[in-house]
């Protein structure tokens, strides 16, 4: 089985017997940002504090 499906088939498993459809999708979906955003740290593809605050600012123009 390949990693992906291990990962989740672990995200599956770990969830309360009576969790529905929609919060399995849910989690399963988090668990992809987190491995995303962890992915882009590690490669350096972060945005500082404040570009964020000046692009946030931007928006609400």
């Amino acid at each position: 089985m390949s990693v992906v499906k291990e990962r989740m088939t672990e995200v599956i498993q770990d969830q309360p017997e009576d969790s529905s459809y929609e919060e399995i999708l849910r989690e399963l979906a988090f668990e992809t940002m987190i491995t995303r955003g962890l992915k882009d740290s590690r490669e350096g593809k972060t945005v500082s504090n404040e570009e964020m605050k000046r692009r946030i600012s931007a928006w609400q123009k």
